[in-house]
């Protein structure tokens, strides 16, 4: 039965929110994993591992693939400052989201709904479904290659298989939030496998990898490296991560107490850093491959993935690279689905209070992101997949700001977070994150006005 719900009757609206809080994010899996409330401090941290490698997926997304090889190939090492940027940004962001989802127990969904006037929420929920719909299309065609590349399967067959993932997510889903947990590690596992393998055939030049850590003042003056550079800031920092964080933070059981809930923030925050840590190592891999590869052999247009795919054989010498490029793009596109599916479900649940059976409610919240995706993709065909990726990557770095700024505004309103509210110093720094993310977006724009 499709029902919409509105808050707990007799609830009381708290304090600084406009409307009371109504059910747990993620309800039938809210607080469904124990956490360790004494022993050691690594028992205790490892009781929390899991959501910020979930929250890493979208950090290494067949997206981040299409944007890091365009930037590698064409511009070198130079973009793994990019690369370095966006990642202190997404620790920050994560930081808060995680802040969020436990101190005032709403995901940034929840929150919006219930902290801002139905003519602004409204609006969020639109752009954050765009932003899902951008993130499930890099998914798509991810998933589609890697289909083609290992299997020989032509990838209008391949985009059309990749709607059957769902029903992968809701086995997964039925086996309960720690097997997907164990279900992402496992294939991020194998991601590392084959990029380590990779980067010692292609043997870079590590002195010029360490150079290329060191932003440049080109990004600004080039326009199609500054392009390029918000399509890394977009496949890093997406906006889905942040609905999907301050949701999946809330499956580990805490306690109601300040003390334990301050507590239980340092150990998500120390997840998510981690995680996102182990992330950059994939995205920089990526760049410094393209670059070792397709740039010092002077291929400097190459970003589609199947053309990338072709010319390692020869240019590694070895066959079994190509195959191992493959096989991590499609880990990465099916891990990305699973994410993809969360978030969606965050995101329609929490703006609109909709509840539905558990099946239903997955399957129209994955058709909404990958139906478009699915058309878009037929429609381009094979040839455009690379800008297509790219362009999918802006578009989550446009969107980037309508989520930014409301996660900094709730994290630092001491009426909504109490005790819990963000130190000063780390709602500066995100302030300052927020005000680039405009600040790039804005000269991308004019930019292109002015072409």
């Amino acid at each position: 039965m499709l029902m919409r719900t509105g808050p707990e009757p007799g609830a009381q609206t708290e304090a600084g929110w406009r409307a009371a809080r109504g059910a747990p994010s993620l309800a039938e899996v809210f607080g469904s994993v124990a956490t360790q409330a004494t022993g050691s401090k690594w028992r205790k941290l490892v009781s929390f591992l899991g959501p910020g490698y979930l929250v890493a997926v979208g950090y290494m997304d067949p997206g981040n693939w299409a944007t890091s090889l365009a930037g590698g190939s064409r511009f070198g090492y130079a973009l793994l400052s990019i690369a370095l940027l966006s990642n202190f940004m997404a620790i920050l962001l994560q930081a808060l989201c995680a802040r969020l989802g436990i101190a005032a127990g709403r995901d940034l969904a929840q929150a919006c709904r219930d902290g801002f006037p139905r003519a602004f929420s409204v609006p969020l929920w639109l752009l954050a479904e765009i932003a899902i719909c951008a993130t499930d299309l890099a998914e798509v065609i991810g998933t589609a290659i890697g289909l083609n590349l290992l299997f020989g399967i032509p990838l209008e067959i391949g985009v059309l298989l990749t709607a059957l993932d769902v029903f992968m997510i809701l086995w997964l889903q039925r086996l309960g939030f720690r097997w997907i947990e164990v279900f992402i590690v496992s294939l991020l596992g194998i991601v590392v496998a084959c990029f380590g393998v990779q980067i010692l055939l292609a043997d870079p030049d590590w002195g010029a990898v360490i150079r290329g850590f060191a932003p440049t003042s080109d990004i600004l003056t080039n326009r199609d490296m500054l392009y390029l550079s918000l399509g890394i800031l977009g496949a890093t920092v997406m906006p889905h991560n942040l609905y999907l964080h301050s949701g999946i933070v809330q499956t580990r059981r805490v306690g109601n107490s300040v003390q334990e809930k301050r507590h239980a923030i340092g150990l998500a925050t120390l997840d998510s850093t981690f995680a996102l840590m182990f992330a950059l190592t994939i995205n920089a891999s990526i760049l410094i491959l393209a670059a070792a590869t397709f740039n010092q052999a002077g291929k400097t247009g190459v970003a589609e993935l199947g053309e990338a795919q072709s010319l390692l054989h020869p240019l590694l010498g070895s066959a079994i690279a190509p195959s191992l490029f493959a096989l991590a793009l499609l880990c990465c596109g099916l891990n990305s689905a699973v994410t993809a599916t969360l978030s969606g479900q965050i995101v329609m649940e929490g703006f609109l209070r909709i509840r539905m059976p558990g099946w239903l409610r997955r399957l129209v919240t994955r058709c909404i992101a990958i139906v478009p995706a699915i058309v878009v993709t037929l429609w381009y065909g094979e040839q455009g997949t690379a800008r297509l990726l790219i362009f999918s990557q802006v578009i989550l770095s446009l969107q980037l700001p309508f989520a930014v700024v409301p996660l900094v505004m709730f994290t630092a309103d001491r009426r909504k977070m109490g005790e819990l509210i963000a130190p000063r110093w780390v709602t500066v720094l995100a302030a300052l994150t927020a005000a680039l993310i405009i600040g790039l977006n804005a000269k991308l724009l004019w930019d292109f006005a002015l072409a």
